[in-house]
């Protein structure tokens, strides 16, 4: 609309009825959104390479579904900002944002579906991409006191339509005490800084062949690796040469001086509690919300804006020192 025509409209606004006004407000707020969820993605993504072959070389090349589209020079493909990204193809980015502060306040797939008017499908699909890039912005490796333990849920095929065991009712318990296979392990480190790692190694107990596999890549060679008792610790220190301190829990001696796991074991505490209102996670899904987790934890996001950008690959900022 040119500027005199809009002028004149502005003028007429205070003569609409209240009806009218509600179907203005039902086209311009969605549109606003929308907007404001192309501006952070295409800041997000300034500096574009061709995702076909990875050239520089682009030209504009009009307008489609509110994001730029670009000619790539070399090979003569087009793209936007969201091309080979887990958002390409996503529909109702006007709702992003919505969907976002949703996910930042931990709300189910159905309440946000239904405060949002989409399916519970679409719902479920949008939280696991926003999810595919973040769950693995980790901090490279851990330094100086680094506290590793395990936790353990109970094994999950939530929503799967085949079963290899009998099925059982929500919230059920395992037909094996202590720790078996039918345990999912939960292994998380993190130092002194705050900066954590986790992983999923699989089911029982975790294994000295587990530790090197996964923990001993993000060590520093000069780390000292605190841990509870538990035999594979010990073996996997030997077998590496890190240096490693162990509490015995068993025995009530929680702390000696700065050799505790205390900090490790306050993170399983949030985690658990956060996991809670979920009423089961699906094991295949559960790294996934090990990430979500470990960006909302210390207030690393603390915007819709930031876990869109976030989604999009741009590495987030360190927790505080703690």
């Amino acid at each position: 609309m040119q500027a005199r025509p809009f002028e004149h409209f502005l003028k007429h606004l205070s003569s609409l009825t209240r009806r009218q006004r509600e179907r203005l407000l039902a086209v311009l707020i969605p549109a606003a959104r929308h907007d404001k969820a192309v501006d952070v993605i295409e800041q997000a993504r300034a500096q574009l390479s061709c995702p076909h072959c990875q050239s520089r070389q682009l030209h504009r090349h009009g307008r489609a579904n509110g994001l730029q589209r670009y000619r790539c020079r070399a090979c003569g493909r087009t793209h936007n900002a969201l091309s080979g990204t887990a958002l390409a193809r996503l529909r109702y980015k006007e709702r992003w944002l919505d969907y976002l502060g949703g996910m930042l306040d931990s709300r189910s797939i159905r309440r946000t579906a239904g405060e949002l008017g989409v399916a519970a499908a679409t719902s479920f699909r949008w939280r696991h991409r926003f999810l595919k890039v973040s769950k693995d912005d980790r901090p490279h490796c851990l330094s100086g006191i680094a506290e590793a333990d395990e936790m353990y849920v109970l094994e999950s095929h939530k929503g799967s339509r085949s079963l290899e065991r009998p099925p059982r009712k929500r919230g059920g318990k395992a037909t094996k005490r202590g720790i078996s296979n039918e345990q999912v392990c939960i292994l998380v480190a993190r130092d002194r800084t705050g900066q954590t790692l986790d992983w999923v190694p699989g089911t029982g107990t975790v294994t000295r062949a587990q530790l090197r596999q996964h923990l001993f890549p993000r060590l520093e060679r000069d780390v000292l690796l605190v841990s509870d008792g538990h035999p594979a610790y010990r073996a996997f220190a030997q077998e590496t040469g890190i240096t490693h301190e162990a509490v015995n829990l068993k025995a009530g001696i929680r702390v000696r001086g700065a050799i505790h796991v205390q900090n490790v074991n306050a993170y399983h505490s949030r985690l658990r509690c956060w996991l809670m209102p979920f009423r089961g996670v699906a094991s295949r899904y559960l790294a996934n919300y090990l990430g979500w987790r470990w960006a909302l934890d210390g207030g690393r996001i603390r915007t819709p804006e930031g876990l869109l950008r976030a989604a999009l690959g741009v590495p987030l900022a360190s927790p505080p020192h703690i």
